[in-house]
């Protein structure tokens, strides 16, 4: 399983690039436990918390594929650094001023999550440029997957880590000013300079014309629902089982299998039609959720959330290999930014319905939800399957080693963009 992940960390390049992106993705990571932390050491209301990080996380993901096609237009380093300091400006303005005047607070919340830099989608349309073979850009997708779980479970430890040995409004400039270092790393680096868009067509709708796209982003959007209302149904079931200690430990539950399922499914080269593949593995997604309906003792209810999220970054890493088959030419960053804010949208709208779910019929009918989404997300899969299987109707290569001149092609990646 190991030599896998170790043959693309060996790849010139590919670690750098893999941790410089999740340093430069740590603020956005921690983003919304650092507002709440910095608004209550302020003495500001739970409500007030939560409305700045809601703002947060709708100009986040309005901005992500903005700044996306951005750098499909105009490159990496153009964009990337740029918005990665004017987003952690923007938050040391939060963080200077505080909660008042109320109208600057927003502003500046909102300025840091519209301008946060798209790494996640850039760092995919770097990898086929990286690695070549086709099997190890897969594998690279599994690899990011799982180092997502990894980056959002050790982020808020960092946040609550800054804030007990400093204060909250450190905690929001060290990690800002780390997740600029960290796109830094990025944007300097050789692939990210040498990197260029594929030839485009001039289309306002961008990426969003391909119909397998559509279609992929559809059924993603609820998966992102079933996700964020197990963190909704997950509240009053602690509550009646021993209290935050239990909700912590289901959180970190779901997140532990995801890592095994992620790092078990990179490990392995699939053969096969990716489309219908990715309607096993939001099957298997959705089934994994029905058994959080038996709600049994705190113990073995930790090792079904286990279960539970097992499949999700299988399902994430399938995700990212037809975003790149997809993407019409030339808008693979902002085709890949898509994904990021829809998964981000429906995880709110999981979040939003499952509140008043609980509060109609409690923990049951919330942990129904997810096992609900999942299958309209495999119905969505299987309407489409006809699309999502199709070519894309284009010529598209990966680049070959970026010391060969003569950049000779593989076909079938989109994003094998060339300098």
């Amino acid at each position: 399983m190991a030599a896998g992940y170790l043959e693309i960390l060996r790849a010139r390049h590919a670690a750098r690039l893999l941790v410089g992106t999740l340093v430069g993705r740590l603020p956005n990571a921690t983003a919304a436990i650092a507002i709440v932390l910095f608004v209550r050491a302020e003495g500001g209301t739970y409500g007030l918390a939560g409305g700045l990080a809601a703002v947060y996380g709708v100009a986040n993901a309005a901005g992500q594929p903005v700044l996306g096609r951005l750098v499909d237009l105009h490159g990496q380093p153009r964009v990337q650094l740029p918005a990665a300091l004017a987003s952690a400006l923007a938050m040391a303005g939060f963080a200077f001023t505080g909660t008042h005047p109320l109208p600057l607070a927003y502003a500046c919340v909102a300025a840091a999550g519209l301008l946060t830099p798209p790494l996640e989608g850039g760092l995919r349309a770097l990898w086929p440029s990286v690695l070549g073979r086709e099997e190890q850009v897969h594998t690279a997708y599994a690899m990011d997957a799982v180092a997502q779980e990894v980056m959002f479970t050790v982020g808020p430890l960092l946040v609550t880590l800054c804030v007990s040995l400093w204060s909250a409004e450190a905690a929001l400039l060290i990690l800002n000013a780390v997740g600029v270092l960290g796109a830094l790393s990025v944007v300097v680096s050789p692939p990210s300079r040498a990197w260029r868009s594929a030839p485009r067509e001039a289309h306002w709708l961008g990426a969003l014309r391909s119909p397998g796209l559509l279609a992929l982003l559809g059924a993603l959007l609820f998966v992102g629902m079933a996700l964020g209302s197990i963190t909704v149904a997950s509240v009053p079931y602690a509550d009646d089982h021993g209290g935050d200690a239990v909700y912590g430990w289901l959180m970190a539950a779901l997140g532990l299998g995801a890592l095994i399922g992620g790092t078990a499914y990179g490990a392995r080269r699939w053969t096969g039609e990716p489309a219908r593949r990715l309607q096993a593995l939001v099957a298997l997604l959705a089934v994994c959720y029905l058994p959080l309906t038996l709600m049994p003792g705190a113990v073995a209810m930790v090792l079904l959330t286990v279960l539970a999220g097992v499949f999700l970054a299988p399902c994430i890493a399938c995700a990212f290999v037809l975003v790149d088959r997809h993407a019409p030419s030339g808008t693979v960053t902002e085709a890949f930014s898509w994904l990021v804010t829809t998964f981000t949208v429906g995880a709110s709208v999981g979040t939003g319905l499952a509140g008043p779910v609980v509060e109609a019929g409690g923990a049951l009918w919330g942990f129904a939800l997810p096992g609900v989404a999942g299958g309209v997300s495999l119905l969505v899969l299987l309407a489409t399957g006809r699309v999502l299987a199709a070519p894309a109707g284009r010529a598209v290569v990966a680049a070959s080693s970026e010391n060969d001149p003569n950049r000779a092609a593989e076909p079938r990646f989109s994003s094998g963009d060339r300098a």
